[in-house]
């Protein structure tokens, strides 16, 4: 419960902040959707540092709650005709213990890097490709894997219209690590559809599909389903991508009684060209 109630609030101030988008004429309000659809874009040119919390609810017999909070750096470099859109997952997370009402560990987990070679000048779809490496960075077992993976990924995005759709797969396998842990082969599938509205409001979702191809049929996999809404706004001089959504796990992992449903609430630091 002080969970929700910290990201409501949380959630008012963005949007309190939002209301007052530099967006007060027409050519400052083309200005703010141009930059929502690059905002939505995992592979614009453009640095941005997402920070994603993600709240986990009804894990475990006692129903506990897990809370992972994302750093997500994205540094493009220019490559000639192409660029190397680099992004870096950092995650901080409160790992309750689910075999008690109480406990648990709290550090950085796994750090994960995406790089995708992009064309520039793509036009209305554009595509990346690149490695995938996960790094044994937990600081406590219960954190992270203790491996070592890496892997191919792969993203598409396309602009019809009012709307960013695009998908984003990779899967990683183990290569070195502790010898004592399982060894890893995941796969991550996340699609995103997002529709634009009036005055740099919009639409999304964008659940995380993940397989763990090395477990037990029932747990495997993590199927969720869910939306939300955002905007573009400023603060002064300095631009953001607020947004809000929750998405309900049809697939869960039932061998550990995986959580029902996941709060997320993103606030993405924008540094346009």
């Amino acid at each position: 419960m002080k969970t929700l109630i910290k990201v409501f609030l949380i959630v008012l101030l963005f949007f309190a902040a939002g209301n007052k988008l530099w967006a007060q004429d027409e050519s400052q309000e083309m200005d703010a959707a141009a930059l929502a659809k690059k905002a939505q874009n995992p592979i614009a040119n453009m640095i941005s540092v997402p920070i994603q919390n993600n709240t986990n609810f009804g894990l475990g017999p006692f129903d506990r709650s897990q809370n992972v909070t994302n750093i997500q750096p994205v540094i493009p470099a220019s490559l000639g005709n192409w660029n190397l859109i680099n992004r870096t997952i950092i995650p901080l997370t409160s790992q309750p213990n689910l075999a008690a009402e109480s406990g648990g560990n709290y550090g950085l987990g796994d750090i994960v890097y995406q790089g995708f070679f992009t064309p520039t000048g793509s036009g209305n779809i554009t595509w990346g490709v690149g490695p995938v490496l996960t790094l044994p960075t937990a600081t406590n077992s219960s954190l992270g894997a203790g491996k070592w993976s890496a892997g191919p990924a792969v993203i598409v995005v396309a602009f019809p219209g009012k709307w960013v759709l695009g998908a984003v797969a990779y899967n990683a396998w183990s290569f070195a690590g502790q010898s004592d842990r399982a060894a890893v082969n995941q796969g991550v599938l996340q699609y995103f559809v997002n529709y634009n509205l009036p005055k740099a409001w919009y639409l999304t979702s964008a659940p995380i599909v993940s397989v763990n191809w090395e477990g037990p049929p029932d747990n495997k996999w993590i199927v969720p389903f869910g939306a939300g809404f955002g905007k573009i706004f400023a603060i002064g001089k300095q631009k953001f991508n607020g947004n809000v959504s929750a998405y309900w796990n049809a697939a869960k992992l039932e061998a550990i009684d995986g959580p029902d449903w996941t709060l997320r609430f993103q606030l993405a630091f924008l540094f346009p060209n």
